[in-house]
């Protein structure tokens, strides 16, 4: 795990172009998040070109579906070079096992360093929300521990949650969990879409590895600066 806390950029667009422009304004070794939008579109390529370039790729499908089509994609994104990848802890017992096998067999096979992350609930769900799909009885925070238990237990690496289940999923899974904590925002900016968010250093404290930081970068005018000025905020409350 990282001394501090790594900053993951999203590159949350949905045409190649605009992504390679903010890639070539940020530092070399960046981490960059693909999401669906912009695997859907660029494909493949887009991870190859950012793995050849010398970028860290966290590939965010949060895969879900029967076991061996997951583990089929897990192997997939292991041969792309792929550092971090999503799946749904939701799937189930057999479908995380058979990820985290497949991860396993990849890296023995590539010397690769594919870690896998479950997803918990959504930053953009909160309890209404999630009743509202669940049942009267679900919770957040609950359902959160539940499903980094279930992925643990299953060998998976670590799970995406939001900053306010971090240091609880830390307590229960052991420091070496990997927690990834999206929702991230500098004090006073717009929580658009999200319901779930903190400032970095807050997700620090939390106990989070990596923070994925999406608009306030993207929207910015000057990116680098911006992705300086977080940094110099985890390290600053590290």
């Amino acid at each position: 795990m990282p001394e501090l806390p790594e900053v993951i950029v999203a590159l949350d667009y949905a045409d190649p172009e605009p992504a390679w422009e903010l890639v070539r304004r940020l530092p070399e070794r960046t981490w960059f998040k693909v999401g669906l939008e912009l695997f859907t579109r660029g494909g493949p390529p887009v991870v190859e070109r950012l793995v050849g370039e010398g970028r860290h790729v966290f590939l965010d499908l949060k895969l879900h579906d029967i076991p061996n089509t997951v583990a089929g994609a897990v192997r997939a994104a292991g041969r792309l070079g792929v550092r971090l990848l999503t799946v749904h802890g939701s799937g189930g017992e057999a479908m995380l096992r058979a990820a985290a096998d497949s991860a396993a067999a990849s890296n023995a096979a590539t010397d690769g360093d594919l870690r896998l992350l479950a997803i918990t609930v959504l930053t953009s769900m909160d309890d209404a929300a999630l009743v509202s799909v669940m049942g009267p009885r679900a919770r957040v925070e609950e359902t959160t521990g539940r499903l980094a238990g279930l992925a643990r237990e299953s060998g998976i690496d670590g799970a995406v949650c939001s900053v306010n289940e971090a240091r609880a999923i830390k307590v229960a899974c052991g420091n070496e969990f990997l927690v990834v904590t999206p929702g991230i925002r500098l004090a006073g900016e717009s929580v658009d879409d999200q319901r779930r968010v903190a400032t970095p250093g807050v997700a620090q404290a939390a106990g989070a590895d990596f923070l994925v930081i999406g608009r306030t970068i993207t929207r910015s005018d000057d990116p680098a600066a911006t992705l300086a000025a977080v940094r110099r905020a985890v390290s600053a409350d590290g």
